[in-house]
């Protein structure tokens, strides 16, 4: 807790956190790291539509059940639902974070938020949080992958061979 005079580090990351997987812990961690000692991490998920429109495919899991499940993390103080028409420059005014941390592979994001910062002159920290040692599944299209490889499996050479090589 901070003292009675001490302002709150509060930290902005967002995702999708669909699969939630160890990357997306380590990440969090960082990002809550990031703000220092008693630091306050906001993680806005985003919307199944937003996914859509970004990716071309809706998650594996709603975003309902994706906002519970990183919210029930530890590391995490709150998480919410991002906008229906998310625009950055909404999300930065409605939380006004001092870190935005952001994913190794969010470029195009961190380019969008550096350029909101600077046109309003904000003092917001942006940085990225580097990607972690590669680990079989760090992500969670590699988690979707191995699920159809051993249901693809199991269809090929039944059930048994699959139990005996798991």
């Amino acid at each position: 807790m901070p003292k009675e005079n001490e302002k709150q580090t509060v930290v902005l990351a967002s995702g999708v956190f669909d699969l939630l997987h160890l990357g997306h812990v380590k990440f969090l961690e960082e990002a809550k790291k990031a703000g220092g000692e008693n630091a306050k991490l906001i993680v806005v998920i985003a919307r199944d539509s937003t996914v859509e429109r970004n990716k071309g495919r809706k998650p594996v899991m709603p975003e309902n059940q994706r906002r519970m499940l990183v919210e029930s993390l530890k590391v995490v103080d709150e998480a919410i639902l991002g906008l229906e028409n998310f625009d950055i420059g909404d999300v930065i005014d409605t939380i006004k974070p001092d870190v935005i941390a952001l994913g190794y592979d969010q470029i195009g994001m961190e380019r969008r938020v550096r350029d909101y910062v600077t046109k309003k002159g904000l003092d917001v920290k942006v940085l990225r949080i580097g990607k972690f040692d590669a680990d079989e599944l760090d992500s969670s299209s590699k988690i979707q992958k191995k699920i159809v490889e051993k249901w693809m499996a199991r269809q090929k050479t039944g059930k048994e061979t699959v139990e005996r090589q798991a």
